[in-house]
């Protein structure tokens, strides 16, 4: 007989039961869960049953409502990972018109992120501020950035390094994909020690 961990277990579920199995967990309706995340009921219940894919916005929320990292929801490979082939890009599934590719391993308590993104023409991302510390350079194409009252034209080598407290947001106001290098702390996507985080064991 093949006996399955909690851990694999839960590496199968689709997202939308990863959802509902932390609500439940944590006793929650889908109404105190909106209340905390900011996102309607009915659209949570939506992505419970995988009828709708959450945004990474949107996704963030539910992870900062149901006390959960990010990677909670998602396929992330093993934690032992420590060479990335261009050939085997991991992707992170999110309903963006963003390719998101993550460069970085996933170490227990990892402390920032690393991710390769590919932003469509006219694509901008809203004003944020959280504790963390960013950067930012353009590997292809040019980006319009805003960090306080300071804003920006990039090209090719420019890059950006700031106080994540500070609002910011950026632009692709060409006519072209812009490939770019995002490194941040602290990690949005950061793993428990065995590499999966299971209901119950992230931060309160």
């Amino acid at each position: 007989m093949q006996i399955v961990s909690t851990t694999d277990r839960r590496r199968q579920m689709p997202m939308g039961d990863r959802i509902r199995a932390r609500r439940k967990a944590l006793g929650l309706t889908l109404q105190q869960v909106a209340e905390r995340s900011g996102l309607s009921a009915p659209f949570i219940s939506q992505a419970e049953r995988d009828l709708s894919v959450p945004s990474l916005v949107s996704l963030l929320a539910l992870a900062d409502a149901l006390t959960v990292d990010l990677t909670y929801f998602m396929e992330v490979p093993d934690s032992g990972t420590i060479v990335h082939r261009a050939a085997k890009p991991r992707r992170i599934e999110v309903d963006s018109p963003v390719d998101y590719i993550d460069l970085a391993s996933n170490l227990a308590d990892r402390k920032l992120d690393i991710i390769l993104m590919r932003v469509p023409p006219g694509h901008a991302f809203p004003t944020d501020q959280r504790n963390g510390e960013d950067f930012l350079y353009v590997v292809e194409g040019e980006m319009t950035g805003t960090v306080g009252k300071t804003k920006a034209k990039l090209g090719d080598g420019d890059s950006l390094h700031f106080d994540s407290l500070q609002p910011h947001s950026a632009r692709n106001a060409s006519d072209r994909d812009v490939v770019l290098l995002y490194v941040g702390t602290p990690s949005i996507f950061r793993k428990s020690a065995d590499g999966v985080i299971e209901a119950g064991e992230a931060d309160a």
